[in-house]
């Protein structure tokens, strides 16, 4: 009996490798590096929209937007701990005007620095501070592959920074932000995770920061009502964290979306607020991430959904199908009107070939837009489903008015109840 295992068998049915390139959403060369892809004009569409909503929730929520370095001094990341618990991971430090330079593994410690630019009162706090920002990790050539294991990564990073009575519900918003979240992307979680501290010396060693830590998620996740696994060894090398986990379709498991606390940097980089006795105080970092990377989202969505993304993420969310040269003017007409209400639309005119050969091949739009000869002279169109049902001719206006309804609330339902 053969016992080695099926290359082919842990291929998820939607590889997003190969989807991926076949929907125009990104590829890769040569030219460029391995663990390098570059997105397409379809793929940074769904990467924009994506990014977009990520800064809306996080503005909601009362988080402030900063940008930071990609590079930082080998110094930097010598205080934070990166370079002694993490350096294996890193790029080789650059030499640079007489300085080492590195790029960043990390978006905390820059986060850590622009908190103590300034100082803070106990009134300001949480202080919630958002990046959506480029990483670097030297990932081994062996493991790289498609958007799931990369070298340059654009992270939906935040640290909140904030006093000890805060850390619980602050971490249990950032939950509910990952819930509504993946509720627009139609993600389902596996299980959650605690990840825990394990044997050996790649943990920053300080017992009872990790007790201290390890208690506050734990108390997150009961209140919460979650039910969760522990794991020891997958913590982060300055503290535990929540991970949130997703599988894909041949079955295997990733992290997705992570909430961690972290005593260790407000320490190191010596950050305080002055407290209402007037007295300096160290506040706690909370760090969260909704979405994780905007590369692995993708690519779990490329293979959860075979490319058939929700309507306010789609690439085209209207494909306008004039069924003859004769209603061009008027898919021209509703090209522009989509364009307006900010809705992502294309024509596939007949030049593209029949009906029935343009409607397969848009078969992945949210929605359809039929023009006939009767709908052009009522000013009216005829929308087809992505899951291939027909709604009765509507007034154009009306249509896109629906349209952008659902799409603006981020629904799942494509029109009253229709999915």
């Amino acid at each position: 009996m053969n016992t080695h295992p099926n290359p082919l068998s842990d291929k998820p049915k939607h590889d997003h490798r190969r989807l991926g390139r076949e929907l125009g959403l990104f590829d890769t060369d040569p030219l460029i590096g391995a663990g390098l892809p570059y997105w397409l004009p379809d793929g940074a569409a769904v990467r924009h929209a994506l990014e977009e909503y990520i800064r809306a929730a996080e503005r909601r929520a009362g988080y402030r937007h900063v940008y930071s370095p990609v590079l930082g001094k080998r110094e930097l990341y010598e205080i934070s701990g990166h370079w002694s618990h993490y350096s294996d991971d890193m790029f080789p430090p650059m030499d640079l005007g007489g300085e080492q330079v590195v790029l960043r593994p990390s978006l905390c410690p820059h986060h850590a620095v622009i908190y103590r630019s300034r100082s803070h009162s106990y009134r300001e706090l949480p202080l919630r501070m958002a990046e959506l920002g480029g990483m670097f990790r030297s990932e081994l050539s062996g493991v790289l592959g498609g958007l799931t294991r990369v070298r340059a990564i654009q992270l939906n990073d935040a640290h909140i920074f904030c006093t000890l009575d805060q850390v619980a519900g602050e971490a249990a918003a950032a939950l509910e932000m990952i819930r509504a979240a993946y509720e627009a992307l139609g993600i389902v979680v596996a299980r959650y995770r605690l990840s825990l501290p394990g044997p050996g010396g790649k943990y920053v060693a300080a017992p009872e920061m990790w007790e201290r830590s390890v208690a506050l998620l734990t108390d997150v996740l009961d209140r919460s009502g979650l039910a969760y696994e522990a794991a020891e060894g997958e913590a982060a090398f300055y503290g535990p964290k929540i991970d949130v986990q997703v599988v894909d379709g041949a079955g295997r498991e990733s992290t997705l979306s992570t909430v961690q606390i972290d005593f260790h940097q407000p320490e190191r980089f010596d950050l305080h607020y002055i407290g209402a006795d007037g007295a300096k105080h160290r506040p706690v970092m909370v760090h969260r991430s909704i979405i994780g990377s905007v590369e692995r989202a993708v690519a779990h969505l490329i293979e959860a959904r075979g490319g058939a993304f929700p309507a306010w993420l789609a690439p085209v969310q209207v494909a306008i199908l004039p069924i003859s040269e004769a209603e061009l003017p008027d898919a021209e007409a509703l090209l522009r009107r989509c364009g307006e209400r900010g809705l992502r639309a294309e024509i596939a005119g007949p030049e593209r070939g029949t009906l029935g050969a343009r409607v397969r091949e848009a078969r992945l739009a949210p929605y359809q837009a039929v023009i006939g000869a009767k709908e052009a002279a009522d000013g009216h169109v005829a929308l087809r489903l992505r899951d291939g049902r027909r709604l009765a001719p509507l007034p154009a206006e009306e249509a896109l008015a629906g349209i952008a309804a659902r799409v603006e609330a981020y629904a799942g339902e494509l029109w009253d109840g229709v999915n």
